[in-house]
């Protein structure tokens, strides 16, 4: 007996020793892998980046265009690069874009631009339109730029129109829908598991509730977003139609007519886009490839004469230019959701985005700051504390200047208000001047389950909690301050842009409203971009000779040594990808559900409190 287990102790051992063993040699294989690749990528020259006279610069975008990205691990980046794991969520920043093509524009080795925009995602054409005045300044330098495309989105469409010449692959597609905002409603849903909702808001068009609390859209949020959604498609059409040389007219808005064109173009809808004049040519893919050799001469690959977005982005980037110590006007950018305390790029922190203010205000070299907002609000309370470092720095006589992406609306109006002037775009979303609270409380689905509450407590509001009904004295104290918010919201609009707070009052109630309409209604001061405030904010600060200075949150010294490291070695392997993954039939309703769900879930106001803009993302 003793010996059968002395064997199997021995074979227990063995088996041990014989994993611990191969655990030792694969995680020792993949370390010692790793330093080889990077140490062959930065003894490489492969990294060089060559752009031979005469080539076209390819703006091939991949992804969202964002004003500030979110903040990814680069070891995680990496990975997912050697896995060729595509990334669900590529963006591209802004800034890049037009800084590649202001370069190009005075490259003497770019002739030409290629408008490839067939993995370009979403944007909001207040973004786009910046895009297309750096891409007006190449054409008029001279240089031309040719769209192609298999198929065009409408925002695809909308940046490829100021292309001197479109083409489409005679097999392609597009169509120009207009702009829409349509919504998942969860009301049913959430009576047949018992769950009660609590809402407590001030605002006729206060709607960002709307879906918790009805089955559809209510008239009034109906006739809001009507409204805006109305002067931003009229922005688009008046852009594009110039470019293209027709009238507005000639966008099909009555399916009968777009019918009737389809029928008399054979069904084919790129025949019908070459006789409505929306592209120029249409070219097969060997045709354009042809074409543009014809135009730009042959490289190496027999290709056409060439440099991607990405590698002239890596070639503009390697070539910074140095930091000076005069005067600057700071730009501190606050993108996304705001929330409560310390959040990472991408999204908006109360904490975070104010110390980044408080920065710029104890930087003395900094004299004046630009707020560039793109957010659709969320927590009140953080974006009071924002609210407060904006009028610390103008209390150290540093002027501030708002100026609002594709939107600035409801926390993102907020902690613009106070800003010495406010530029939008005149297609900026804006306005949504409300507040709400909302939770849900689970007694009566747990109930269900024979779960109960019960206990005693020393006030009539002790043991308040979500598996609890809440009483009426609890919900007439939440109201309350929801009420108390608001007022705080219209007086703070009213006292920074000279109305009183019934005239506030009588354009706020959660109403949103277009960039070019809120100019009338003076809830902003001019219309531009973010050069135009830049502009004023140093006119403020009676600055003729300045720079401008980004501050943002600074890398870890282990994240910079991974970026340089690991980019590096991207490099080398050519790991990156110009495809990424997309969504189809059902997983895009379930990735819409959970999207919706999830931007509730994230907020974390620490008094419950919310002032945003759900309605503000268009289609």
């Amino acid at each position: 007996m003793k010996e059968n287990k002395s064997t199997f102790a021995r074979i227990t051992s063995g088996i041990f020793s014989l994993l611990n063993t191969t655990r030792k040699i694969i995680i020792n294989l993949l370390f010692f892998t790793f330093l080889i690749i990077i140490f062959v990528a930065l003894t490489s020259d492969e990294d060089h980046i060559e752009i031979q006279p005469g080539s076209a610069l390819v703006l091939s975008l991949q992804g969202d265009i964002v004003e500030q990205k979110r903040d990814i691990d680069p070891m995680d980046a990496f990975i997912n690069e050697a896995l060729e794991q595509p990334d669900t969520a590529p963006e591209v920043l802004l800034a890049d874009i037009i800084s590649v093509i202001q370069h190009a524009q005075s490259d003497s080795r770019i002739k030409m631009m290629v408008l490839n925009l067939e993995n370009m995602r979403g944007s909001g054409i207040t973004k786009l339109r910046d895009i297309a005045s750096a891409l007006t300044d190449f054409k008029n330098s001279g240089k031309k730029i040719i769209a192609i495309g298999e198929q065009y989105s409408q925002n695809q469409y909308y940046l490829a129109s100021y292309a001197d010449e479109i083409w489409l692959n005679p097999e392609g597609w597009m169509l120009l829908d207009g702009y829409g905002r349509y919504q998942l409603y969860f009301k049913s849903a959430l009576d047949k598991l018992s769950i009660s909702q609590h809402v407590f808001r001030v605002g006729t068009y206060k709607s960002a509730i709307e879906p918790y609390i009805r089955d559809d859209m209510s008239e009034a949020a109906k006739e809001a977003n009507q409204l805006w959604l109305s002067d931003l498609w009229q922005q688009y059409k008046v852009d594009v139609a110039e470019q293209r040389g027709f009238l507005v007219t000639n966008f099909d808005e009555d399916v009968d007519v777009l019918v009737k064109k389809l029928k008399n173009a054979n069904g084919n809808i790129a025949e019908y886009a070459l006789e409505n004049q929306w592209v120029d040519a249409l070219k097969t893919r060997d045709q354009v490839e042809q074409e543009l050799i014809n135009l730009l001469g042959q490289n190496n690959d027999n290709s056409y004469k060439k440099i991607a977005f990405k590698d002239y982005l890596t070639e503009v980037n390697s070539n910074p230019i140095l930091p000076s110590y005069g005067d600057k006007v700071a730009i501190v950018v606050a993108k996304g959701t705001i929330l409560d305390g310390k959040q990472k790029p991408g999204t908006i922190g109360g904490e975070s985005t104010a110390a980044l203010l408080q920065q710029a205000r104890e930087n003395k070299n900094v004299k004046a700051v630009v707020l560039r907002v793109d957010s659709p609000g969320g927590s009140a309370y953080a974006s009071e504390v924002i609210r407060q470092e904006v009028e610390l720095l103008k209390a150290a006589g540093k002027p501030v200047i708002a100026s609002m992406g594709t939107y600035a609306a409801s926390g993102g109006y907020w902690i613009s208000a106070p800003a010495d002037k406010i530029y939008a775009a005149p297609t900026t979303i804006t306005g949504s001047i409300g507040i709400y609270g909302f939770f849900m409380t689970f007694e009566n689905t747990l109930s269900k389950l024979g779960i109960h509450t019960d206990g005693v407590g020393t006030t009539d509001i002790a043991g308040f909690g979500i598996t609890r009904e809440l009483s009426p004295g609890m919900a007439s104290i939440i109201q309350l301050k929801i009420e108390r918010g608001y007022q705080d919201f219209i007086e703070l609009v009213a006292n920074n842009r000279n109305m009183t707070t019934s005239e506030v009052d009588a354009i706020a109630q959660g109403r949103v409203w277009s960039g070019r309409k809120a100019l009338e209604l003076g809830l902003v001061d001019a219309l531009g971009n973010i050069d135009d405030a830049i502009e004023a904010a140093a006119e403020l600060a009676d600055l003729t000779d300045y720079d401008t200075l980004l501050i943002e949150k600074a890398k870890s010294p282990r994240a910079l040594l991974l970026q340089s490291l690991l980019g590096q070695t991207a490099m080398f392997f050519d790991l990156s990808s110009d495809n990424y993954s997309t969504q189809h039939g059902i997983n895009r309703v379930i990735s819409q559900l959970s999207l919706e769900l999830n931007q509730m879930a994230e907020l974390n106001d620490p008094q419950g409190i919310y002032s945003l803009c759900l309605a503000c993302e268009v289609e």
